[in-house]
Protein backbone atom coordinates (compact mmCIF):
# COMPACT_ATOMS: atom_id res chain seq x y z
CA UNK A 1 0.00 0.00 0.00
CA UNK A 2 1.07 3.31 -0.55
CA UNK A 3 1.85 6.06 2.22
CA UNK A 4 -1.48 7.95 1.54
CA UNK A 5 -4.48 7.69 3.33
CA UNK A 6 -7.71 7.73 1.30
CA UNK A 7 -7.37 4.97 -1.27
CA UNK A 8 -5.66 2.59 0.78
CA UNK A 9 -8.48 3.18 3.41
CA UNK A 10 -10.72 2.16 0.84
CA UNK A 11 -8.01 -1.14 0.04
CA UNK A 12 -8.02 -1.87 3.54
CA UNK A 13 -11.38 -1.76 4.30
CA UNK A 14 -12.63 -3.32 1.38
CA UNK A 15 -10.18 -6.30 1.73
CA UNK A 16 -9.23 -7.27 5.39
CA UNK A 17 -9.99 -4.68 7.76
CA UNK A 18 -9.49 -5.54 11.19
CA UNK A 19 -6.28 -7.67 9.89
CA UNK A 20 -3.83 -5.07 11.23
CA UNK A 21 -1.44 -7.05 8.57
CA UNK A 22 -1.97 -5.56 5.44
CA UNK A 23 -1.74 -8.47 2.38
CA UNK A 24 -1.59 -10.83 5.15
CA UNK A 25 -4.90 -10.04 6.91
CA UNK A 26 -7.81 -11.64 7.78
CA UNK A 27 -6.17 -15.16 8.57
CA UNK A 28 -4.16 -15.78 5.07
CA UNK A 29 -1.32 -17.64 4.88
CA UNK A 30 1.06 -17.02 2.20
CA UNK A 31 0.39 -19.36 -0.87
CA UNK A 32 2.20 -22.24 0.55
CA UNK A 33 0.32 -24.63 3.17
CA UNK A 34 1.23 -28.65 1.30
CA UNK A 35 1.71 -30.57 3.93
CA UNK A 36 0.08 -29.64 6.64
CA UNK A 37 -2.48 -31.73 8.44
CA UNK A 38 -5.88 -30.60 7.46
CA UNK A 39 -7.00 -28.74 10.83
CA UNK A 40 -3.97 -26.79 10.25
CA UNK A 41 -4.71 -25.91 6.15
CA UNK A 42 -8.31 -24.72 7.58
CA UNK A 43 -6.22 -22.30 9.76
CA UNK A 44 -3.68 -21.16 7.64
CA UNK A 45 -6.12 -20.22 4.69
CA UNK A 46 -9.11 -19.27 5.94
CA UNK A 47 -11.12 -21.39 3.70
CA UNK A 48 -14.83 -21.82 4.27
CA UNK A 49 -14.80 -24.97 7.05
CA UNK A 50 -16.74 -27.22 5.23
CA UNK A 51 -13.38 -27.34 2.45
CA UNK A 52 -10.97 -26.03 4.98
CA UNK A 53 -10.58 -30.06 6.54
CA UNK A 54 -10.05 -31.62 2.95
CA UNK A 55 -8.72 -28.67 0.52
CA UNK A 56 -5.53 -29.83 0.92
CA UNK A 57 -6.47 -33.13 -1.13
CA UNK A 58 -8.07 -30.85 -3.43
CA UNK A 59 -6.12 -31.40 -6.81
CA UNK A 60 -4.04 -34.37 -5.65
CA UNK A 61 -6.61 -37.06 -4.59
CA UNK A 62 -7.47 -40.31 -6.65
CA UNK A 63 -10.88 -41.11 -7.73
CA UNK A 64 -13.00 -43.11 -4.90
CA UNK A 65 -13.27 -46.21 -5.69
CA UNK A 66 -16.63 -47.06 -7.23
CA UNK A 67 -18.85 -49.41 -5.33
CA UNK A 68 -18.99 -53.21 -6.82
CA UNK A 69 -22.21 -54.27 -7.58
CA UNK A 70 -24.10 -57.83 -7.42
CA UNK A 71 -25.09 -60.01 -10.07
CA UNK A 72 -26.99 -58.12 -13.30
CA UNK A 73 -25.67 -54.84 -11.94
CA UNK A 74 -24.87 -51.82 -13.18
CA UNK A 75 -20.98 -51.76 -12.77
CA UNK A 76 -19.94 -53.15 -16.11
CA UNK A 77 -21.23 -49.50 -17.56
CA UNK A 78 -19.25 -47.03 -17.97
CA UNK A 79 -18.88 -44.69 -15.26
CA UNK A 80 -17.86 -41.01 -15.56
CA UNK A 81 -16.60 -38.72 -12.97
CA UNK A 82 -19.74 -36.80 -13.04
CA UNK A 83 -21.94 -40.22 -11.72
CA UNK A 84 -24.62 -39.89 -14.18
CA UNK A 85 -24.77 -43.62 -14.89
CA UNK A 86 -27.30 -45.84 -12.79
CA UNK A 87 -25.89 -48.93 -11.26
CA UNK A 88 -26.61 -51.97 -9.81
CA UNK A 89 -26.94 -52.75 -5.75
CA UNK A 90 -25.48 -50.00 -3.51
CA UNK A 91 -23.08 -50.60 -0.50
CA UNK A 92 -23.64 -53.54 1.08
CA UNK A 93 -25.71 -53.46 4.09
CA UNK A 94 -25.98 -55.94 7.48
CA UNK A 95 -28.96 -58.58 6.74
CA UNK A 96 -29.36 -57.65 3.11
CA UNK A 97 -28.53 -61.10 2.11
CA UNK A 98 -31.28 -63.47 0.74
CA UNK A 99 -33.62 -65.44 3.02
CA UNK A 100 -33.21 -68.82 4.01
CA UNK A 101 -36.40 -71.08 5.08
CA UNK A 102 -39.82 -71.14 3.67
CA UNK A 103 -40.96 -68.61 0.93
CA UNK A 104 -37.47 -67.58 0.32
CA UNK A 105 -37.72 -69.14 -3.22
CA UNK A 106 -40.55 -66.94 -3.88
CA UNK A 107 -38.85 -64.03 -2.68
CA UNK A 108 -35.86 -64.47 -4.52
CA UNK A 109 -37.72 -64.70 -7.40
CA UNK A 110 -39.20 -61.25 -6.48
CA UNK A 111 -36.20 -59.83 -6.19
CA UNK A 112 -35.15 -61.58 -9.52
CA UNK A 113 -37.97 -60.33 -11.66
CA UNK A 114 -36.87 -56.46 -10.02
CA UNK A 115 -33.28 -57.08 -10.69
CA UNK A 116 -34.10 -58.12 -14.35
CA UNK A 117 -36.31 -55.17 -14.79
CA UNK A 118 -33.77 -52.91 -13.42
CA UNK A 119 -31.38 -54.20 -16.05
CA UNK A 120 -33.56 -53.92 -18.85
CA UNK A 121 -33.59 -50.39 -17.47
CA UNK A 122 -29.94 -49.88 -17.44
CA UNK A 123 -29.59 -50.60 -20.89
CA UNK A 124 -32.47 -48.04 -21.69
CA UNK A 125 -30.03 -45.64 -19.68
CA UNK A 126 -27.15 -46.23 -21.59
CA UNK A 127 -29.01 -45.90 -25.09
CA UNK A 128 -29.89 -42.17 -23.50
CA UNK A 129 -34.08 -43.76 -23.85
CA UNK A 130 -34.78 -41.91 -20.48
CA UNK A 131 -38.59 -42.54 -20.22
CA UNK A 132 -38.08 -45.83 -21.52
CA UNK A 133 -35.63 -46.69 -18.63
CA UNK A 134 -37.63 -44.49 -15.94
CA UNK A 135 -40.51 -47.47 -16.50
CA UNK A 136 -38.04 -50.87 -16.36
CA UNK A 137 -37.07 -48.92 -12.95
CA UNK A 138 -40.50 -48.42 -11.83
CA UNK A 139 -40.80 -51.79 -12.29
CA UNK A 140 -38.18 -53.26 -10.43
CA UNK A 141 -39.45 -50.89 -7.38
CA UNK A 142 -43.02 -52.51 -7.50
CA UNK A 143 -41.73 -56.10 -7.53
CA UNK A 144 -39.14 -55.43 -5.32
CA UNK A 145 -39.95 -57.01 -1.73
CA UNK A 146 -40.28 -54.15 0.83
CA UNK A 147 -37.99 -55.51 3.15
CA UNK A 148 -34.66 -55.22 0.91
CA UNK A 149 -33.95 -51.58 1.85
CA UNK A 150 -30.83 -51.84 -0.43
CA UNK A 151 -31.45 -53.06 -3.55
CA UNK A 152 -35.10 -50.70 -3.39
CA UNK A 153 -32.88 -47.86 -2.41
CA UNK A 154 -30.79 -48.51 -5.68
CA UNK A 155 -33.76 -48.78 -7.89
CA UNK A 156 -35.00 -45.43 -6.89
CA UNK A 157 -31.23 -43.94 -7.35
CA UNK A 158 -31.50 -45.19 -11.06
CA UNK A 159 -34.82 -43.82 -11.38
CA UNK A 160 -33.32 -40.44 -10.09
CA UNK A 161 -30.57 -40.59 -12.55
CA UNK A 162 -32.67 -40.97 -15.34
CA UNK A 163 -35.35 -38.29 -14.21
CA UNK A 164 -31.89 -35.99 -13.93
CA UNK A 165 -31.45 -36.89 -17.39
CA UNK A 166 -34.51 -35.19 -18.15
CA UNK A 167 -34.01 -32.25 -15.94
CA UNK A 168 -36.83 -33.12 -13.41
CA UNK A 169 -35.38 -31.85 -10.81
CA UNK A 170 -38.73 -32.33 -8.40
CA UNK A 171 -38.94 -35.99 -9.42
CA UNK A 172 -34.69 -36.20 -8.61
CA UNK A 173 -34.95 -34.70 -5.36
CA UNK A 174 -37.99 -37.05 -4.01
CA UNK A 175 -36.60 -40.52 -5.40
CA UNK A 176 -33.31 -39.69 -3.92
CA UNK A 177 -35.25 -39.30 -0.43
CA UNK A 178 -36.41 -42.37 -0.92
CA UNK A 179 -33.42 -44.20 -1.26
CA UNK A 180 -31.50 -42.27 1.75
CA UNK A 181 -34.50 -43.15 3.68
CA UNK A 182 -33.46 -46.87 2.66
CA UNK A 183 -29.94 -46.26 2.94
CA UNK A 184 -29.34 -43.29 5.35
CA UNK A 185 -25.58 -43.55 4.04
CA UNK A 186 -26.26 -43.53 0.81
CA UNK A 187 -23.16 -41.36 -1.20
CA UNK A 188 -24.89 -41.22 -4.54
CA UNK A 189 -28.54 -40.77 -3.68
CA UNK A 190 -27.09 -37.92 -1.26
CA UNK A 191 -24.71 -36.12 -4.38
CA UNK A 192 -27.56 -36.46 -6.67
CA UNK A 193 -29.95 -35.33 -4.58
CA UNK A 194 -27.53 -32.26 -3.29
CA UNK A 195 -27.34 -31.47 -7.23
CA UNK A 196 -31.05 -31.76 -7.21
CA UNK A 197 -31.74 -29.14 -4.73
CA UNK A 198 -29.02 -26.59 -6.34
CA UNK A 199 -31.25 -26.86 -9.32
CA UNK A 200 -34.34 -25.97 -7.20
CA UNK A 201 -32.71 -23.24 -5.23
CA UNK A 202 -33.04 -24.94 -2.07
CA UNK A 203 -29.42 -23.91 -0.63
CA UNK A 204 -29.25 -24.72 2.41
CA UNK A 205 -30.95 -28.64 1.74
CA UNK A 206 -27.84 -28.37 -0.76
CA UNK A 207 -25.48 -27.75 1.79
CA UNK A 208 -26.71 -30.78 3.98
CA UNK A 209 -26.21 -33.11 1.60
CA UNK A 210 -23.48 -32.11 0.20
CA UNK A 211 -21.56 -32.00 3.75
CA UNK A 212 -22.87 -35.32 4.27
CA UNK A 213 -21.11 -36.29 1.15
CA UNK A 214 -18.39 -34.37 1.82
CA UNK A 215 -17.48 -36.41 5.32
CA UNK A 216 -18.95 -39.65 3.89
CA UNK A 217 -16.26 -39.41 1.37
CA UNK A 218 -13.63 -38.45 3.34
CA UNK A 219 -12.95 -35.33 1.63
CA UNK A 220 -11.62 -36.64 -1.46
CA UNK A 221 -13.77 -36.13 -3.85
CA UNK A 222 -13.46 -32.97 -6.25
CA UNK A 223 -16.85 -32.98 -7.45
CA UNK A 224 -18.63 -32.71 -4.03
CA UNK A 225 -16.04 -30.35 -2.47
CA UNK A 226 -16.17 -28.00 -5.56
CA UNK A 227 -20.24 -28.12 -4.78
CA UNK A 228 -19.95 -27.28 -1.27
CA UNK A 229 -17.61 -24.38 -1.97
CA UNK A 230 -20.59 -23.26 -4.65
CA UNK A 231 -23.37 -23.57 -2.31
CA UNK A 232 -21.55 -21.41 0.61
CA UNK A 233 -19.74 -19.00 -1.09
CA UNK A 234 -23.84 -18.57 -2.53
CA UNK A 235 -25.21 -18.49 0.54
CA UNK A 236 -22.60 -16.11 1.85
CA UNK A 237 -22.80 -13.48 -0.55
CA UNK A 238 -27.10 -13.43 -0.35
CA UNK A 239 -26.66 -13.10 3.65
CA UNK A 240 -24.08 -10.21 4.05
CA UNK A 241 -25.97 -8.27 1.59
CA UNK A 242 -28.79 -8.59 2.95
CA UNK A 243 -27.32 -7.97 6.77
CA UNK A 244 -24.81 -5.45 5.18
CA UNK A 245 -27.28 -2.66 4.11
CA UNK A 246 -29.67 -3.03 7.17
CA UNK A 247 -26.82 -2.75 9.78
CA UNK A 248 -26.23 0.54 12.02
CA UNK A 249 -22.45 1.27 11.03
CA UNK A 250 -19.99 -0.08 13.61
CA UNK A 251 -16.77 1.74 14.65
CA UNK A 252 -13.66 -0.17 15.14
CA UNK A 253 -12.06 -0.16 18.19
CA UNK A 254 -9.64 2.44 19.52
CA UNK A 255 -6.60 0.33 19.25
CA UNK A 256 -7.37 -0.92 15.34
CA UNK A 257 -7.94 2.96 14.56
CA UNK A 258 -4.53 4.25 16.45
CA UNK A 259 -2.68 1.08 14.92
CA UNK A 260 -4.57 1.59 11.40
CA UNK A 261 -3.21 5.28 11.05
CA UNK A 262 0.32 4.67 12.50
CA UNK A 263 0.58 2.37 9.52
CA UNK A 264 1.01 5.54 7.07
CA UNK A 265 3.94 7.55 6.61
CA UNK A 266 4.07 11.38 6.13
CA UNK A 267 0.24 11.30 7.41
CA UNK A 268 -1.68 14.74 7.75
CA UNK A 269 -5.30 14.40 9.20
CA UNK A 270 -3.75 11.76 12.37
CA UNK A 271 -0.85 13.91 13.07
CA UNK A 272 -1.44 16.42 16.76
CA UNK A 273 -3.03 19.69 16.25
CA UNK A 274 -0.47 22.39 15.21
CA UNK A 275 0.59 25.59 17.13
CA UNK A 276 -1.71 27.58 14.74
CA UNK A 277 -4.69 25.84 15.38
CA UNK A 278 -4.66 25.75 19.36
CA UNK A 279 -6.12 29.07 21.41
CA UNK A 280 -3.39 31.07 23.27
CA UNK A 281 -4.90 29.69 26.53
CA UNK A 282 -4.68 26.44 24.92
CA UNK A 283 -0.87 26.49 23.95
CA UNK A 284 -0.52 27.32 27.51
CA UNK A 285 -1.51 24.07 28.97
CA UNK A 286 0.46 21.27 28.37
CA UNK A 287 -0.47 17.98 28.85
CA UNK A 288 -4.53 19.26 29.02
CA UNK A 289 -6.93 18.17 26.78
CA UNK A 290 -6.82 21.05 24.29
CA UNK A 291 -10.13 23.26 24.00
CA UNK A 292 -11.05 24.70 20.86
CA UNK A 293 -12.00 28.22 20.70
CA UNK A 294 -12.21 28.40 16.87
CA UNK A 295 -15.58 27.56 15.34
CA UNK A 296 -14.37 25.00 13.27
CA UNK A 297 -15.99 21.68 12.68
CA UNK A 298 -12.70 19.73 11.43
CA UNK A 299 -10.36 21.39 14.25
CA UNK A 300 -12.53 19.81 17.03
CA UNK A 301 -12.65 16.71 14.87
CA UNK A 302 -8.83 16.58 15.09
CA UNK A 303 -8.93 17.45 19.10
CA UNK A 304 -11.25 14.36 19.33
CA UNK A 305 -8.69 12.08 17.30
CA UNK A 306 -6.09 13.08 20.05
CA UNK A 307 -9.25 12.02 22.74
CA UNK A 308 -9.96 9.04 20.80
CA UNK A 309 -13.62 10.09 20.43
CA UNK A 310 -13.90 9.06 17.15
CA UNK A 311 -17.77 8.80 17.16
CA UNK A 312 -18.10 12.16 17.10
CA UNK A 313 -15.38 13.02 13.94
CA UNK A 314 -17.79 12.25 10.87
CA UNK A 315 -20.84 14.84 12.43
CA UNK A 316 -17.79 17.45 12.96
CA UNK A 317 -16.21 16.66 10.00
CA UNK A 318 -19.78 17.33 8.13
CA UNK A 319 -20.09 20.40 10.08
CA UNK A 320 -16.99 22.17 8.52
CA UNK A 321 -17.88 20.54 5.08
CA UNK A 322 -21.41 22.78 5.06
CA UNK A 323 -20.19 25.82 6.09
CA UNK A 324 -17.81 25.75 3.29
CA UNK A 325 -14.19 26.82 6.55
CA UNK A 326 -11.03 26.78 5.57
CA UNK A 327 -10.36 23.35 6.46
CA UNK A 328 -12.91 21.50 4.24
CA UNK A 329 -10.05 19.66 2.25
CA UNK A 330 -8.95 18.05 5.42
CA UNK A 331 -12.43 17.68 6.87
CA UNK A 332 -13.96 15.81 3.84
CA UNK A 333 -10.95 13.31 4.03
CA UNK A 334 -11.34 12.60 7.45
CA UNK A 335 -14.47 11.94 7.00
CA UNK A 336 -14.27 9.89 4.18
CA UNK A 337 -11.55 7.87 6.12
CA UNK A 338 -13.90 7.37 9.04
CA UNK A 339 -16.74 6.00 6.47
CA UNK A 340 -14.42 3.45 5.00
CA UNK A 341 -13.25 2.75 9.06
CA UNK A 342 -17.34 2.08 9.50
CA UNK A 343 -17.57 0.26 6.52
CA UNK A 344 -19.47 2.76 4.58
CA UNK A 345 -17.17 2.88 0.89
CA UNK A 346 -19.95 4.23 -0.74
CA UNK A 347 -20.13 7.31 1.25
CA UNK A 348 -16.65 7.55 1.21
CA UNK A 349 -16.06 7.44 -2.63
CA UNK A 350 -17.78 11.39 -2.94
CA UNK A 351 -15.85 12.97 -0.57
CA UNK A 352 -12.41 11.78 -2.03
CA UNK A 353 -13.66 13.00 -5.41
CA UNK A 354 -14.12 15.96 -4.15
CA UNK A 355 -11.17 16.28 -2.60
CA UNK A 356 -9.28 15.54 -5.52
CA UNK A 357 -11.61 18.23 -7.32
CA UNK A 358 -10.92 21.34 -5.01
CA UNK A 359 -8.44 24.00 -5.92
CA UNK A 360 -7.92 25.44 -2.43
CA UNK A 361 -7.05 22.06 -0.92
CA UNK A 362 -4.21 21.27 0.53
CA UNK A 363 -0.73 21.08 -2.02
CA UNK A 364 0.74 17.96 -0.15
CA UNK A 365 -2.67 16.92 0.38
CA UNK A 366 -3.54 16.26 -3.87
CA UNK A 367 0.02 15.19 -3.76
CA UNK A 368 -0.77 12.45 -1.75
CA UNK A 369 -4.09 11.40 -3.30
CA UNK A 370 -2.32 11.57 -7.02
CA UNK A 371 0.55 9.06 -5.32
CA UNK A 372 -1.89 7.24 -3.91
CA UNK A 373 -4.16 6.17 -7.10
CA UNK A 374 -0.96 5.40 -9.00
CA UNK A 375 0.59 3.41 -6.18
CA UNK A 376 -2.76 1.35 -5.88
CA UNK A 377 -1.89 0.03 -9.15
CA UNK A 378 2.01 -0.20 -8.76
CA UNK A 379 3.93 -0.82 -5.84
CA UNK A 380 7.29 0.11 -7.96
CA UNK A 381 5.75 3.15 -8.93
CA UNK A 382 4.53 4.26 -4.67
CA UNK A 383 8.03 3.37 -4.16
CA UNK A 384 9.94 5.75 -6.88
CA UNK A 385 7.51 8.86 -5.54
CA UNK A 386 8.29 7.80 -2.55
CA UNK A 387 11.42 5.82 -1.46
CA UNK A 388 10.93 5.93 2.07
CA UNK A 389 7.59 4.79 2.47
CA UNK A 390 8.42 1.26 4.59
CA UNK A 391 4.96 0.09 3.86
CA UNK A 392 5.05 0.26 0.32
CA UNK A 393 8.30 -1.48 0.43
CA UNK A 394 7.41 -4.28 2.63
CA UNK A 395 3.81 -5.11 0.87
CA UNK A 396 6.15 -4.81 -2.88
CA UNK A 397 7.86 -8.09 -0.93
CA UNK A 398 4.97 -9.18 0.03
CA UNK A 399 3.84 -9.65 -3.51
CA UNK A 400 6.91 -10.51 -4.99
CA UNK A 401 6.98 -13.10 -2.95
CA UNK A 402 3.79 -14.14 -3.65
CA UNK A 403 4.39 -14.15 -7.00
CA UNK A 404 7.55 -16.81 -6.68
CA UNK A 405 5.62 -19.03 -4.70
CA UNK A 406 3.00 -19.31 -7.13
CA UNK A 407 5.47 -19.57 -10.08
CA UNK A 408 7.79 -22.16 -8.06
CA UNK A 409 10.51 -19.89 -8.85
CA UNK A 410 12.83 -20.74 -5.96
CA UNK A 411 15.63 -17.82 -6.78
CA UNK A 412 13.07 -15.42 -6.75
CA UNK A 413 11.54 -16.84 -3.50
CA UNK A 414 15.16 -16.63 -2.09
CA UNK A 415 14.96 -13.36 -3.47
CA UNK A 416 12.04 -11.91 -2.13
CA UNK A 417 13.09 -13.20 1.36
CA UNK A 418 16.47 -11.19 1.34
CA UNK A 419 14.50 -8.15 0.08
CA UNK A 420 12.20 -9.02 3.56
CA UNK A 421 15.65 -8.55 5.31
CA UNK A 422 16.30 -5.42 3.30
CA UNK A 423 13.48 -3.82 4.62
CA UNK A 424 13.28 -4.43 8.11
CA UNK A 425 17.27 -3.30 8.46
CA UNK A 426 16.34 -0.52 6.71
CA UNK A 427 12.82 0.52 8.33
CA UNK A 428 13.68 -1.19 11.60
CA UNK A 429 10.48 1.13 13.34
CA UNK A 430 8.23 -0.71 10.71
CA UNK A 431 5.76 -2.82 12.37
CA UNK A 432 4.23 -4.24 9.31
CA UNK A 433 7.20 -5.13 7.52
CA UNK A 434 7.82 -7.66 10.18
CA UNK A 435 4.54 -8.88 9.86
CA UNK A 436 4.57 -9.88 6.57
CA UNK A 437 8.14 -11.05 6.63
CA UNK A 438 7.18 -13.40 9.45
CA UNK A 439 4.18 -14.56 7.67
CA UNK A 440 6.80 -15.49 4.46
CA UNK A 441 8.86 -16.99 7.01
CA UNK A 442 6.16 -19.68 8.09
CA UNK A 443 5.05 -20.70 4.70
CA UNK A 444 8.65 -21.25 4.38
CA UNK A 445 8.12 -23.55 7.44
CA UNK A 446 11.07 -21.08 9.24
CA UNK A 447 8.73 -21.16 12.03
CA UNK A 448 11.78 -20.03 14.77
CA UNK A 449 12.46 -17.16 13.13
CA UNK A 450 8.90 -16.31 12.13
CA UNK A 451 8.30 -16.15 15.98
CA UNK A 452 10.77 -13.48 16.72
CA UNK A 453 9.46 -11.68 13.52
CA UNK A 454 5.77 -11.60 15.74
CA UNK A 455 7.81 -10.81 18.75
CA UNK A 456 9.54 -7.67 17.31
CA UNK A 457 5.94 -6.75 15.77
CA UNK A 458 4.57 -7.13 19.31
CA UNK A 459 6.99 -5.19 20.69
CA UNK A 460 6.72 -2.09 18.14
CA UNK A 461 2.63 -2.60 18.24
CA UNK A 462 1.69 -3.89 21.52
CA UNK A 463 -2.11 -3.09 21.19
CA UNK A 464 -2.16 -4.79 17.47
CA UNK A 465 -4.83 -8.04 18.29
CA UNK A 466 -4.17 -9.41 14.84
CA UNK A 467 -0.70 -9.93 15.41
CA UNK A 468 -1.52 -12.39 18.70
CA UNK A 469 -3.94 -14.21 16.65
CA UNK A 470 -1.02 -14.80 13.67
CA UNK A 471 1.52 -15.69 16.73
CA UNK A 472 -1.45 -18.11 18.02
CA UNK A 473 -1.82 -19.56 14.87
CA UNK A 474 1.92 -20.68 14.30
CA UNK A 475 1.69 -21.91 17.56
CA UNK A 476 -0.91 -24.06 16.42
CA UNK A 477 1.66 -25.18 12.88
CA UNK A 478 5.13 -25.36 14.43
CA UNK A 479 4.25 -27.46 17.87
CA UNK A 480 0.56 -28.39 18.05
CA UNK A 481 0.18 -26.25 20.79
CA UNK A 482 -3.47 -26.08 21.44
CA UNK A 483 -3.24 -24.58 24.90
CA UNK A 484 -0.79 -21.81 23.90
CA UNK A 485 -2.72 -20.79 20.50
CA UNK A 486 -5.81 -20.69 22.23
CA UNK A 487 -3.94 -18.24 24.63
CA UNK A 488 -2.94 -15.97 22.78
CA UNK A 489 -6.28 -15.59 20.75
CA UNK A 490 -7.90 -15.04 23.78
CA UNK A 491 -5.11 -12.19 24.37
CA UNK A 492 -5.89 -10.88 21.32
CA UNK A 493 -9.97 -10.74 22.57
CA UNK A 494 -8.69 -9.32 25.40
CA UNK A 495 -7.07 -6.43 23.80
CA UNK A 496 -9.43 -5.46 21.14
CA UNK A 497 -12.71 -6.98 21.90
CA UNK A 498 -13.86 -6.00 18.55
CA UNK A 499 -11.34 -7.91 16.50
CA UNK A 500 -13.14 -9.97 14.13
CA UNK A 501 -10.21 -12.01 12.94
CA UNK A 502 -9.39 -12.97 16.34
CA UNK A 503 -13.34 -14.26 16.46
CA UNK A 504 -12.81 -15.82 13.27
CA UNK A 505 -9.77 -17.87 14.20
CA UNK A 506 -11.36 -18.75 17.77
CA UNK A 507 -14.34 -20.02 15.50
CA UNK A 508 -12.31 -22.44 13.09
CA UNK A 509 -10.86 -24.01 16.04
CA UNK A 510 -13.62 -24.89 17.38
CA UNK A 511 -15.13 -26.37 14.23
CA UNK A 512 -11.96 -28.31 14.14
CA UNK A 513 -12.67 -29.28 17.49
CA UNK A 514 -16.15 -30.37 17.27
CA UNK A 515 -17.51 -27.74 19.71
CA UNK A 516 -19.98 -26.78 16.54
CA UNK A 517 -22.05 -24.39 19.29
CA UNK A 518 -19.19 -22.45 20.31
CA UNK A 519 -17.56 -22.23 16.58
CA UNK A 520 -21.48 -20.65 15.83
CA UNK A 521 -20.94 -18.38 18.38
CA UNK A 522 -17.41 -17.09 17.36
CA UNK A 523 -18.42 -17.01 13.42
CA UNK A 524 -21.83 -14.52 14.32
CA UNK A 525 -19.21 -12.22 16.26
CA UNK A 526 -16.93 -11.41 14.01
CA UNK A 527 -20.24 -11.47 11.51
CA UNK A 528 -21.56 -8.49 13.30
CA UNK A 529 -17.87 -6.98 13.39
CA UNK A 530 -16.98 -7.07 9.86
CA UNK A 531 -16.02 -4.17 7.76
CA UNK A 532 -16.82 -4.96 4.21
CA UNK A 533 -19.49 -6.55 2.09
CA UNK A 534 -16.96 -9.66 1.06
CA UNK A 535 -15.86 -10.47 4.33
CA UNK A 536 -19.30 -10.71 5.69
CA UNK A 537 -19.80 -13.17 2.89
CA UNK A 538 -16.96 -14.85 3.58
CA UNK A 539 -17.40 -15.07 7.93
CA UNK A 540 -21.32 -16.18 6.51
CA UNK A 541 -19.79 -19.07 4.67
CA UNK A 542 -18.55 -20.52 7.55
CA UNK A 543 -20.88 -20.19 9.94
CA UNK A 544 -23.18 -21.91 7.31
CA UNK A 545 -20.77 -24.12 6.74
CA UNK A 546 -20.53 -25.01 11.15
CA UNK A 547 -24.75 -24.91 10.58
CA UNK A 548 -24.76 -27.84 8.15
CA UNK A 549 -22.25 -30.32 10.28
CA UNK A 550 -24.12 -29.63 12.96
CA UNK A 551 -27.86 -31.09 11.30
CA UNK A 552 -25.29 -33.70 9.22
CA UNK A 553 -24.82 -34.85 13.00
CA UNK A 554 -28.43 -34.80 14.44
CA UNK A 555 -29.83 -36.67 11.02
CA UNK A 556 -27.12 -39.28 10.01
CA UNK A 557 -24.81 -39.60 12.59
CA UNK A 558 -21.68 -38.60 11.19
CA UNK A 559 -18.81 -36.00 11.89
CA UNK A 560 -16.05 -34.88 10.73
CA UNK A 561 -12.18 -36.19 12.28
CA UNK A 562 -11.15 -33.77 15.29
CA UNK A 563 -8.73 -32.55 17.03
Amino acid sequence: MAASKPVEAAVVAAAAPGSGSGVGGSGTAGPGTGGLPRWQLALAVGAPLLLGAGAMYLWSRQRRRREAGGRGDASSLKRNSERKTPEGRASPALGSGHPEGPGAHLEMNSLDRAQAAKNKGNKYFKAGKYEQAIQCYTEAISLCPTEKNVDLSTFYQNRAAAFEQLQKWKEVAQDCTKAVELNPKYVKALFRRAKAHEKLDNKKECLEDVTAVCILEGFQNQQSMLLADKVLKLLGKEKAKEKYKNREPLMPSPQFIKSYFSSFTDDIISQPMLKGEKSDEDKDKEGEALEVKENSGYLKAKQYMEEENYDKIISECSKEIDAEGRFAAEALLLRATFYLLIGNASAAKPDLDKVIGLKEANVKLKILLDQVEEAVADFDECIRLRPESALAQAQKCFALYRQAYTGNNSSQIQAAMKGFEEVIKKFSRCAEGYALYAQALTDQQQFGKADEMYDKCIELEPDNATTYVHKGLLQLQWKQDLDKGLELISKAIEIDNKCDFAYETMGTIEVQRGNMEKAIDMFNKAINLAKSEMEMAHLYSLCDAAHAQTEVAKKYGLKPPTL
